[in-house]
């Protein structure tokens, strides 16, 4: 088996443990399940974030700087495996958030460790990337489906019901990956390890108003992404909408089907046919169409069918994003610069992001139900404010030029 099929493979994997828990577990936890309140839920979702943010300290200076990154990955897969079959089982919230919170500081520098090996064992890892990362993305949709098929098995008793499910499958997920990570391509560590704080590096940047107007915008709309990832499987599964809960992550699989399609024949034709600023526009704006037609909530096709907006939310706004940072960032702080919107859109922008939507979400939820219109308007006027920022104030143009400057100061 070839090296790249190998990695193919840990990225599949990687990410179908994540897909497996993430877009169904606030349905598991909230009201018709465990009865967390909205703000236990938006903690629960928002350590990893906070994992993400203390990853650098944790696989950067101590776990690939001493051991070969193939072993560092099968170790933190096995264990973390193990802890997700334990917490499927637990019903108490405190003690949820705790074990929660050790997973999440094993899982979190796994997804910079399979990025590295990967990087380092391509021949060229500019083009061979992305067909690698893809993997990723098909493992996430994999997981839905597969959770999708053994409920309806376990509702025709074909097979066992288990309680926590979507965890119970992540742990599955992640011993087969600790596996299957010894056969990767053997890898040392990197005896100087990773700089925690090379994002630091970068903030000189922030001096250009362009790119500190991009970096806000970014932090603001990475805080709304919560309300998309916590309460689209709970609100799917209302009865404003309807959808059964076994269905549930199959449906939101629709979203990565359509982020594939968006990344491998959009992307690049929208850069190149209307240049970074369009692009992202278009990007921002899709934010507020999305919750739109969720405060709306009807029909339930046409809530069902805007999931695939995620596609051009993600990929045209985010994925775009860090594009843009390697193209403006002087190239000696390039890779601080990548550091600095990781930390401030996946660490600081979801952690606080899954605290706010946790929040929203018990201000509008009575002994009748949550109110979902009020709840996803909260998103859909901060979005419409971010997109109206990012059009009024942001200019490509003057990002470029000005951050080389600044990093002469």
């Amino acid at each position: 088996m070839s090296a790249k099929l190998r990695l193919g493979i840990m990225m599949f994997l990687q990410y179908a443990i994540w897909g497996a828990w993430a877009p169904v577990l606030s349905a598991y936890l909230g009201d018709t399940g465990l009865g967390f309140s909205g703000f236990q839920v938006g903690v629960v979702y928002a350590l990893l974030p906070l994992a993400t943010i203390l990853a650098p300290f944790v696989g950067g200076q101590v776990a690939d700087r001493y051991f070969s990154s193939e072993k560092v990955i099968a170790f933190l897969a096995f264990s973390g495996g193990v802890l997700l079959l334990i917490v499927s089982r637990i019903t108490d919230f405190s003690v949820m958030a705790v074990l929660m919170l050790i997973y999440c500081l094993i899982y979190a520098p796994t997804l910079a460790l399979t990025n590295s090996i990967a990087m380092i064992n391509l021949e060229d890892s500019e083009k061979e990337f992305g067909s690698i990362r893809v993997g990723g993305t098909l493992g996430w949709i994999a997981a839905g489906w597969l959770l999708t098929g053994w409920r309806w098995l376990a509702g025709g008793e074909v097979m066992p019901s288990v309680q926590g499910d979507m965890l119970f499958l992540a742990g599955l997920f992640s011993i087969v990956m600790s596996l299957q990570s010894l056969t990767l391509p053997h890898t040392p560590p990197q005896k100087e390890g990773v700089k925690p704080w090379a994002f630091l590096e970068s903030m000189k940047m922030l001096k250009v108003k362009d790119f500190a107007i991009f970096v806000g915008i970014t932090f603001v709309v990475a805080t709304e992404l919560e309300f998309y990832y916590i309460l689209t499987a709970p609100f799917l599964e209302s009865d404003k909408i309807g959808v059964v809960p076994a269905n549930t992550p199959l449906v939101m699989t629709i979203a990565q089907v359509a982020e594939v399609f968006v990344m491998a024949f959009l992307l690049s034709v929208f850069l190149k046919k209307y240049g970074m600023r369009k692009t992202l526009a278009i990007g921002v704006i899709a934010w507020p169409v999305r919750y739109v037609i969720f405060a709306i909530g009807t029909p339930a096709w046409l809530v069902i069918a805007s999931l695939a907006l995620h596609g051009f939310c993600y990929v045209f706004f985010f994925v775009a994003a860090f594009i843009y940072v390697d193209n403006v960032a002087p190239a000696d702080i390039r890779a601080s610069a990548q550091s600095l919107i990781a930390i401030v859109a996946l660490g600081f922008g979801r952690f606080l992001g899954s605290l706010f939507a946790g929040w929203i979400k018990d201000v509008f939820t009575t002994e009748v139900g949550t109110n979902w219109t009020n709840v996803f308007l909260v998103p859909c006027a901060l979005t419409i404010l971010c997109a109206l920022a990012f059009l009024l104030f942001f200019r490509e143009e003057g990002a470029a030029a000005p951050s080389e400057a600044a990093v002469e100061v």
